[in-house]
């Protein structure tokens, strides 16, 4: 028979490797992860080793196994992650451990550029540029630009009541708005496309939206550009290939992130958002 502490030492070590089985199989804790990611990580589960699993921010994903040690699958891995994604990835699982680096993760939209480099950034909507300074009203009609917003992080995002996957996103951004609560160096701004501001309005009061809705100046289906500050146009879809579309830029209105098409999720997102805050210039 097992000395007591021996048999207790033995249950500990069961219920630990029972609570680490059931962390790597636990599909709802890996952040930004979409259904084809999902299912992608189903397989990685099922692999043999050495096998490694990587994420980054938007739901980007890659998985390799087979390999000789855990070192070189694991950088293989992050390689592959960040190539064909374009952006910084982390590893997400290793053999039979998640390994994830929370604070690593949070930090993925970094670095940021100080000031001098952002006021020599060329203008644009690719990641390291200035968005462009867009001319819109705010929620209670009055006139403002984009560079106004210039010390806080401004999640921009592109959206219209006639279009599906944006009405399927918007309970999503509102919860985001909720969690961020009072927090005055995080802005939400969201701006119509391709439809007026009453008719969006209507669609959101209908839903019980709360999300502060900003006046993009689109006033029907046929009108496809953006106000600039300086007087000019801007075709809407040389900034959004897809409705919605999401930006997010930093405290000098650089391009830190980019995503065409909804998002999940978006609270997940808090610590990413909150990592510019703390870090942006």
């Amino acid at each position: 028979m097992l000395h007591k502490p021996v048999a207790l030492a033995i249950m500990a070590g069961f219920i630990t490797q029972v609570a680490v089985a059931a962390e790597l199989s636990d599909l709802e804790i890996i952040p930004h992860l979409d259904s084809s990611g999902r299912a992608a990580y189903q397989e990685f589960l099922a692999a043999g080793k050495h096998r490694a699993f990587a994420i980054g921010p938007g739901g980007t994903w890659a998985w390799q196994s087979g390999y000789a040690s855990a070192d070189s699958v694991a950088d293989d891995t992050l390689q592959s992650c960040e190539h064909h994604s374009g952006r910084r990835c982390t590893l997400y699982a290793l053999n039979d451990r998640v390994v994830l680096n929370r604070a690593a993760w949070a930090g993925l939209l970094g670095p940021y550029l100080d000031d001098a480099a952002a006021e020599r950034a060329p203008v644009g909507s690719r990641r390291g540029e200035r968005f462009h300074d867009l001319a819109f009203k705010s929620p209670t009609g009055k006139p403002m630009k984009l560079s106004d917003l210039r010390g806080r992080v401004v999640v921009l995002h592109f959206w219209g009541s006639w279009c599906p996957p944006c009405r399927r996103e918007i309970p999503e951004l509102q919860q985001l708005h909720q969690a961020l609560g009072t927090a005055d160096d995080i802005h939400i701004v969201l701006l119509q496309v391709r439809e007026n501001i009453s008719r969006a309005r209507a669609w959101a009061h209908q839903q019980q939206v709360t999300l502060p809705l900003y006046d993009s100046g689109a006033n029907d289906e046929a009108n496809e550009v953006l106000s600039l500050a300086d007087g000019a146009a801007i075709p809407d879809r040389s900034i959004a290939k897809v409705f919605p579309t999401t930006y997010i830029l930093d405290k000098n209105g650089v391009v830190v992130f980019s995503h065409t098409g909804p998002i999940s999720r978006w609270p997940e997102y808090l610590p990413l958002l909150h990592d510019v805050a703390k870090h942006s210039p």
